[in-house]
Formats: C-alpha cells, structure tokens, sequence
C-alpha cells in the first residue's frame, strides 16, 4: 500500500514537472523611460533655460517644456545636477541658485523643501530644489547657478554598520 502511494505521488510529481517545463509563460516587459518623462521641444518653440556652474560659466543653455522641472531637465541634457532622491524632496543634491527675479515669480517653497534646503551646500536667499522649480513661460530666460559642491547625506553622512 505504501509503495502504491509513493508510485501516485511521483507521477503527479512528474505531470506537474512536465506542466512547468512545458508552459509558456508571458511577460510584458514595461517600456523604459527618461527620468522624469521630459520631452524635448521643437527647437525655438520651448522655455529657454541658462545652467552656470559655480563659477558663472555658461554649461549649457537648453529648452524645456512648460511644467517641466530644473532636475528632469537637467538630466535629459546631461547637466551634472545629481538629484539623489530622484525629486521626492529627501535630500538638497538638485540644489540652484536662481537670481531674485525670477525667484519672485515661483510659488513660496513649502516645509519640507525648506528643511531640505537647510542642509544645503552654499545656501542663498535664492536657493531653491531644482525639483520643486516647475517651469512657466514666465521663466523663459532663467539662469539656474549650480553650486560649487552638494551634501549628499545619503553617501556623506553614512556610517557604516556590522552585519
């Protein structure tokens, strides 16, 4: 009796081999897409954007769309921006410095942009998150200054643990 139920219980070992062995299974890969969906416009139709480095030196000058922000933008240009968090307003590595007149014209930075911003490298009055800065047509002719350094608390600020 008990030979006849190891026997029974190999052959549905067996068929459920043979059923996975056999099987197709149907993946879906996801399309793949630029980091923060950016789309480049049709050149002199977008918002013009200057990127300077710390030291005013012009790094490239490109066009964005309207609602785009400065961190989306800049790595669809390559512009060396780092956005540690990836825009979700955890860190300060998307930090600019943006003159006053066109600072004026953004939404007031809300509490957790703020507090962000405090742990920032070369904090100005001006300074702003880079993926909190939502463009309008209004900025078209920006300058956003990159600063000379970012804190990365992610990187600089580990200690490394025993496992």
């Amino acid at each position: 009796m008990l030979a006849a139920l190891r026997a029974a219980q190999c052959r549905r070992a067996q068929c459920s081999l043979q059923r996975f062995a056999t099987s197709r299974r149907h993946l879906h890969p996801s399309v793949s897409l630029r980091h923060g969906n950016v789309t480049r416009p049709s050149p002199g139709t977008g918002i013009k954007i200057h990127f300077r480095d710390a030291k005013g030196d012009l790094v490239k000058t490109v066009e964005a769309n309207e609602g785009d922000d400065l961190l989306s933008i800049a790595h669809e240009y390559d512009i060396d921006l780092e956005g540690a968090c990836e825009g979700s307003v955890a860190c300060s590595t998307c930090h600019v410095i943006l003159p006053p007149e066109y600072y004026d014209l953004l939404p007031e930075p809300d509490d957790d942009e703020n507090d962000m911003l405090d742990m920032a490298f070369g904090l100005t009055d001006t300074s702003r998150l880079g993926c909190q800065v939502k463009l309008t047509r209004e900025l078209d002719g920006m300058t956003a200054t990159l600063p000379a350094a970012t804190r990365n608390m992610f990187v600089d600020g580990k200690k490394p643990t025993h496992h």
